[in-house]
Parts: C-alpha cells; sequence; structure tokens
C-alpha cells in the first residue's frame, strides 16, 4: 500500500514539474542583460515604511507619557542629559512646542497645556518664546553626544535649546 502512495505522489510531482516547465517555457524571461553587463548604479532601494518614529523600548502610552516628562523639564531648565536615542525623538514634540508659543493663539495654548505638565511653565513659554525664536523657522534644538553611560554603556546625549 505504502508503495501505492509514494508512486502516486512521485507521479504527482513530475507532472507538476512537467507543467510549470512548459509554462516557464512559453513566458518571455524576465531579465534580458546578463549579469556581467549591469551597470552597478542601478540599486535596489527598499522603502522603510512605517518607520516614523523610535518606539524606545516602551509601550505607547509610557512612550508618550516620557516624551512628555522629558519635553517639560526641557522647556523648565533648557537642557537635560539623557540616553541619545530619547535625545533625538524629543526633538520633535519640543519644537513643536515651540512652534505652538510662537502662534501665540488662544487654540495654541490650549494645545501646549494638554501636552506640558506644568501650567505655569506654558505661560511662560508663551512669553519668552515668540521674542527669543522670531528670526528662526524650526530647529529650535541642538543634539550632542555625551558619552556613554556606566553600567550599561548606553550612548548618552545633550538636548537643549539653540
Amino acid at each position: 500500500v505504502r508503495s501505492l502512495w509514494h508512486l502516486e505522489r512521485t507521479m504527482r510531482v513530475a507532472a507538476l514539474l512537467m507543467a510549470v516547465g512548459a509554462s516557464n517555457a512559453l513566458m518571455p524571461p524576465l531579465v534580458t542583460q546578463s549579469r556581467a553587463t549591469c551597470s552597478t548604479s542601478q540599486s535596489v532601494t527598499m522603502i522603510s515604511h512605517g518607520k516614523g518614529f523610535r518606539k524606545l523600548n516602551k509601550p505607547a502610552d509610557q512612550r508618550k507619557a516620557l516624551l512628555r516628562g522629558l519635553t517639560t523639564e526641557l522647556i523648565r531648565n533648557g537642557k537635560i542629559k539623557t540616553t541619545l536615542a530619547r535625545a533625538k525623538e524629543l526633538r520633535k514634540p519640543a519644537d513643536h512646542m515651540i512652534t505652538l508659543a510662537k502662534d501665540g493663539s488662544l487654540h495654541a495654548r490650549r494645545q501646549a497645556l494638554g501636552y506640558i505638565y506644568d501650567k505655569q511653565l506654558v505661560h511662560a513659554l508663551f512669553e519668552q518664546a515668540p521674542e527669543r525664536y522670531a528670526d528662526r523657522e524650526g530647529g529650535y534644538t541642538r543634539v550632542l553626544k555625551d558619552g556613554f553611560r556606566r553600567g550599561d554603556n548606553a550612548e548618552m546625549g545633550v538636548i537643549e535649546f539653540v
């Protein structure tokens, strides 16, 4: 019984391979140039969809709370030391808060109040930022590398307002 089943399976596989081989013979080749004549300047580039931000090894709620806290402390102190990945990810919300402060509208103020933890800090930001960054269109923060942390050797960075 086993040999009969094995024979039928072999026959089906052989018929399938013959059908695929016949269909490949009818199709034109996909590559018309040989490998030796291909230009090296035409490289294949991959598109990285969905890589818009660093996840920082945290769930979404913890990551958002972390960035809110770091943004609040950056606005309060003007300069903070954290890991390089966190500092680079902090640029976007920090620059956005300065942009809201430069706008100065009630809607922008309420958006900033919903993000920054300290209410008085938001009012101070909205008073000082428009004249400090009046001539600058974005790029309000600077990230500098600051060596490696003892213990886990994480790359550290300093983020500060320009």
